[in-house]
């Protein structure tokens, strides 16, 4: 049997750079106040030495556990399904792992998973938080909030005090401008979003350029404020639509399909579509071939998002409004490593040094559906 050799320790560390202890947790510690040549002889002795630090004891002194919970509020088998929730993570992943720190990936199937990821959230176990893909009756802000964890999330919020969550969609005001949120309102809530509204206005607007009169919605879910902000913004230019040309669908391929259907069947003279998402868009797309309509001359067809593994491969290809999804990844991640920097400000309403709400543009793509 092969004996395993002693793992480094910081004494020798100190020994090996001819610096005191103290001196040589400063440096692996991250601390101010050491010379850059010892800072460089430190950390050559670790190179050398093979030195990793005891995380529970660094934590103990940095008061951080370099980790940051990923909360996504969506049952396991949509998360592995929809290419979105893999560019948000991906760019999510590139900017803990730029600043070393981990990713812990905790999802919701259920409620008693609500009160699980709040138990584990208060635990101490994680610096803060990432979280999106909540609904309007989420339990979550109100847990995290009790957690006392510093949180951005994905999504501009739709609650007033971190546990309004049963407000009807219909009675809200889902223009971030006219509510003065933005660059740096928001209430202290901090959160990354894409320009939904104006996107959905763009898309509509490009339809009816071509001469469509007859344009049709398929919604998200309207308890999500992505999906009322896109529907709002195709009611701001149709303002006198047919109610029967809007549907509700659920950001999927089949909830697409469905939606379809619906639409169809209630008018069948329709000759635009503009679809919430792009999953949601490939789903009619596949529709329309069935019912031997052609696209884009018979009914055009716009998504949202411009996720390449499937607007390219779309049956044409699909027309859609790019919004940068891992960079809303990378940006909420940004946020929260900049907010934990300054945890000495007041956790709400502080000034952190960094804006309350970042709303980032979208562009249309066209290709060949629209």
């Amino acid at each position: 049997m092969t004996d395993t050799a002693p793992r480094p320790t910081l004494e020798a560390v100190a020994a090996r750079a001819g610096v005191s202890r103290a001196t040589a947790s400063r440096v692996v510690n991250g601390g101010d106040g050491v010379r850059e040549p010892l800072v460089e002889r430190v950390r050559r002795a670790v190179d050398e030495l093979g030195y990793v630090p005891n995380q529970a004891a660094r934590s103990l002194v940095t008061r951080r556990h370099d980790a940051v919970a990923v909360v996504i509020a969506e049952p396991e088998t949509r998360v592995f399904a929809d290419p979105f929730f893999a560019l948000q993570l991906r760019g999510i992943s590139k900017e803990l792992t730029a600043h070393d720190n981990q990713l812990v990936l905790l999802l919701t199937e259920g409620r008693d998973d609500h009160a699980r990821v709040g138990r584990y959230l208060a635990g101490g176990h994680v610096d803060g938080a990432l979280v999106f893909s909540l609904h309007l009756d989420d339990p979550l802000p109100g847990l995290i909030r009790r957690a006392g964890v510093p949180t951005v999330f994905g999504g501009r919020p739709d609650w007033s005090d971190g546990e309004d969550g049963d407000r009807d969609p219909a009675a809200r005001d889902t223009d971030a401008a006219d509510r003065g949120e933005g660059a740096g309102g928001g209430g202290g809530v901090m959160y990354v979003d894409s320009d939904n509204r104006d996107g959905a206005r763009t898309a509509v607007r490009h339809l009816v350029g071509l001469g469509r009169t007859r344009v049709a919605h398929i919604t998200g879910p309207l308890d999500q404020t992505s999906a009322a902000d896109r529907l709002d913004g195709f009611r701001d230019v149709r303002v006198d639509a047919d109610p029967r040309l809007v549907e509700e669908s659920d950001f999927t391929p089949a909830g697409g399909e469905r939606a379809m259907r619906e639409l169809l069947d209630r008018r069948p003279d329709l000759n635009a579509v503009f679809a919430a998402n792009d999953l949601s868009a490939a789903g009619a797309l596949r529709v329309l071939r069935e019912r031997g309509l052609r696209v884009p001359q018979d009914v055009a067809v716009i998504g949202f998002d411009d996720m390449l593994p499937v607007a390219d491969q779309t049956d044409p290809p699909l027309t859609t409004v790019r919004q940068d999804i891992e960079e809303m990844g990378r940006l909420m991640a940004r946020l929260l490593l900049s907010r934990l920097d300054h945890r000495a400000t007041p956790a709400h309403g502080a000034d952190t040094g960094t804006p309350a709400g970042v709303i980032l543009p979208t562009t249309l793509i066209r290709r060949a559906s629209a």
